[in-house]
């Protein structure tokens, strides 16, 4: 392989991350403040958490579906058909007045979600030179993390200053501008061959990656419960957890997913879902915020380090016609995970306790190895 066709930073690779990281900052506005207004309409608070859930299941359960479609007519096409509808539910959020039309759409908004990042995914893994996927994925990803540092703080300025019509006014804004972002990319070479053919589902990838549903179930009660258990523990700040967890992902992420490209996927996968095990048992004990912190590192090396390798891993026996289609079956399984573990950790809390809710989480993610080695190896 010459050093030209093994170039990773190239414009248009650039040009995925902005656009990666236009998308998130976008949803990641509309996310943690959508519940309040909610409420403001009327809601409980029940249906206010019913927001993320909906948006989030309907993204996972579409998303072998929309990723499918995606490699049929085109994932240039794809982005531009989701932009546009996503922007539409933009819209209607500003307008509505009944906190049930919003969680409607939300559905619509989920559907179209999942085909945005699984066409955006296939896409940039064209991109890669394959010598150097797992490390282009890992660098990809920063983009997600970048947003999901600066859209949260941003939107709740907002919404205090302006209120909700002006974060739903920036989500749309920043919707178009996807679609113009989206206008501008050359698929010639990578959608050329997008009738894909055979059965519309990736089951293949979608049995492995339950592997993905297994440790991102302690993910998704991470991110919603730690502060929460910090605020228990009367550790301050409350954010200690995900601050640390940022932190070291922004720091291993890419020199990970080099270390992977270079002495194998599989071998960086395995002790990765080790690490994850670990991390979520260190919760398990009444900690303070050095305990905390070490559970973030142990758990921030494992779960940073697992998603570009797996991905990595996966994509090197999919059909370039079909990576739609694989990034959906990923992104199904990796979803309803999150989903599934925020609304099963709350409630094992609230009936048992943080030790034995995270408890439960490490017991689960502690299968993922086992599981992942024996559908591996019956699939080969």
């Amino acid at each position: 392989m010459t050093a030209a066709s093994d170039r990773l930073f190239t414009p248009r690779f650039f040009v995925m991350c902005g656009f990666t990281f236009t998308v998130f900052v976008s949803a990641m506005q509309l996310v943690p403040t959508a519940p309040f207004h909610v409420r403001d309409l009327g809601g409980t608070t029940f249906a206010s958490g019913l927001f993320l859930g909906i948006l989030t299941y309907a993204s996972a359960w579409s998303a072998p579906f929309t990723g499918a479609i995606a490699d049929r007519i085109g994932r240039r096409r794809t982005l531009l058909i989701a932009s546009a509808v996503i922007t539409g539910c933009s819209v209607g959020y500003a307008v509505s007045s009944d906190y049930r039309v919003m969680l409607a759409l939300a559905l619509v908004h989920g559907v179209f979600w999942s085909g945005l990042l699984s066409a955006s995914a296939a896409y940039l893994t064209a991109l890669l030179p394959e010598r150097r996927r797992a490390e282009g994925i890992a660098y990809w990803g920063l983009s997600t993390v970048a947003a999901l540092s600066v859209a949260p703080p941003f939107a709740f300025w907002l919404l205090q200053r302006g209120g909700w019509t002006w974060v739903c006014i920036s989500c749309g804004a920043l919707n178009v501008l996807m679609g113009a972002i989206a206008w501008t990319l050359d698929d010639r070479d990578h959608d050329v061959a997008t009738h894909a053919s055979g059965s519309l589902l990736e089951w293949r990838v979608l049995a492995l990656s339950v592997t993905l549903f297994l440790y991102s179930f302690g993910y998704g009660g991470i991110m919603s419960f730690s502060a929460v258990y910090a605020d228990a523990l009367g550790v301050s700040p409350k954010s200690i957890y995900l601050t640390s967890l940022a932190i070291v992902m922004l720091l291993t992420r890419p020199l990970a997913g080099g270390l992977a490209d270079r002495i194998g996927h599989r071998r960086i996968f395995v002790p990765s879902l080790v690490l994850i095990a670990c991390g979520l048992a260190l919760l398990t004990r009444r900690g303070t915020s050095t305990s905390l912190v070490t559970s973030a590192i142990v758990f921030g090396l494992g779960f940073g380090t697992a998603y570009p390798a797996y991905v990595a891993y996966v994509m090197r026996d999919v059909d370039a016609r079909r990576r739609g289609a694989a990034f959906g079956a990923i992104l199904a399984a990796f979803d309803t995970g999150v989903g599934t573990g925020s609304t099963t950790v709350g409630w094992l809390i609230q009936r048992f306790g943080f030790a034995a809710a995270f408890g439960a989480a490490a017991a689960l993610s502690a299968i993922a190895l086992p599981y992942f080695l024996l559908v591996d190896r019956k699939l080969r």
